[in-house]
């Protein structure tokens, strides 16, 4: 399936399937396998390979994703938004910096890599913007597991709309036996 390159972005191949989208939301670069053949004519990219044996095929798919992933990011970007639950737990930004208060007896900070944006909204939701699908996702991974959701009351870091499983709490002893 071909991708589609947008107006105002450049994709250059080099040697070795080496990549580089540029466009509005910045530049990425990505080594991709060396074995599958990159077209690039009339605004399109075309992903072949050589052969249908199993390793083939699936770089195949891994390839175009990867490519579509560095088109789209340069355009529109990615955006994970986290929610915070809990009685004090809050987050804010200082600078780049995001700095989470969880519970823990000091506070939970994180710096972002470069091109990787953190936005608070009243104080308890987090949304961590991007051009590179992968440093988006890693980052609001690390984020969540600074604090993942417990299963008895809510309590932590989600994804936002990611349902938690609720346990039942402890039962009470039913009955007078001693």
């Amino acid at each position: 399936m071909p991708i589609e390159i947008p107006a105002g972005v450049t994709v250059r191949l080099e040697d070795d399937n080496l990549a580089t989208v540029t466009g509005p939301g910045g530049e990425l670069q990505q080594q991709l396998a060396p074995q599958m053949r990159i077209e690039i004519e009339d605004n399109t990219i075309t992903v072949s390979r050589p052969s249908d044996s199993r390793e083939h095929r699936s770089l195949h798919g891994l390839t175009r994703s990867l490519l579509a992933n560095m088109v789209h990011g340069v355009t529109e970007g990615f955006e994970k938004r986290l929610e915070i639950q809990g009685v004090g737990y809050r987050a804010e930004t200082q600078g780049r910096r995001l700095i989470m208060r969880l519970g823990y007896s000091h506070p939970v900070v994180f710096d972002p890599p470069e091109g990787v944006e953190l936005v608070v909204e009243e104080n308890t939701r987090v949304i961590v913007r991007g051009a590179d699908k992968q440093a988006v996702g890693q980052l609001a991974a690390e984020i969540r597991m600074s604090r993942p959701a417990e299963p008895y009351k809510g309590k932590g870091v989600r994804y936002e709309g990611e349902h938690i499983r609720r346990k039942a709490g402890k039962a009470a002893k039913v009955g007078g036996e001693m």
